[in-house]
């Protein structure tokens, strides 16, 4: 894919499709990583929240519970 940089206001930047935002899997307003590597490579890497432990906890009990059925029967 080709992009070309753009003047937008007094600075310059590429503009990202909603079709390559969502294959990134990226929204406006999240953060990104900017890596600048030899060569002149420029690689942008989204940070994804981590879930913490509780939530994580909560989360895996609720599933337990609304799928004990199926679990008894995989078991």
């Amino acid at each position: 894919m080709t992009k070309t940089i753009s003047k937008i206001g007094n600075s310059q930047g590429i503009i990202f499709d909603a079709a390559l935002m969502d294959l990134a899997r990226v929204k406006v307003g999240d953060h990104v990583t900017v890596t600048l590597h030899e060569g002149g490579s420029i690689v942008l890497t989204p940070i994804r929240p981590a879930i913490d432990p509780k939530k994580a906890g909560a989360a895996a009990k609720r599933l337990i519970k609304r799928n004990s059925a199926l679990f008894k029967r995989l078991s």
